[in-house]
């Protein structure tokens, strides 16, 4: 299953991935969401209700990975850094270049849709 995430007028093609949680977010599309800012690497958003979990821990997170922190905390990451915290994957960006970019600085408004 496929959704886009536009950001600033800019489509990223993202693959949701075949486990619980990323069918509850497919359920919960469409989203237009404002994003808030986190250390340089990630946007994030408190989701209105928990989705299933299954954490683990990475080790490295990669530039265009969509994963939910807790249960509620819905992560879009723009950086490919270390990390010890655990996540529960929901997909990726299939081709993040200008990801960043697109994100900006600050809060940014980002929808959520599933591809036709």
């Amino acid at each position: 299953m496929n959704l886009q995430i536009i950001a600033n007028g800019v489509t990223f093609r993202t693959q949701l991935y075949d486990n619980p949680a990323a069918e509850a977010f497919r359920e919960q599309l469409p989203l237009t969401l404002s994003m808030s800012e986190l250390n340089g690497n990630e946007k994030y958003y408190y989701l209105p209700q928990s989705l299933p979990t299954d954490p683990y821990r990475p080790e490295q997170i990669q530039t265009g990975d969509l994963m939910l922190f807790g249960s509620d905390c819905l992560v879009l990451f723009y950086e490919t850094f270390s990390t010890s915290y655990r996540y529960t994957p929901l997909g990726r960006v299939e081709d993040p270049a200008g990801l960043a970019q697109a994100l900006g600085n600050g809060s940014v408004t980002v929808q959520f849709l599933l591809e036709e």
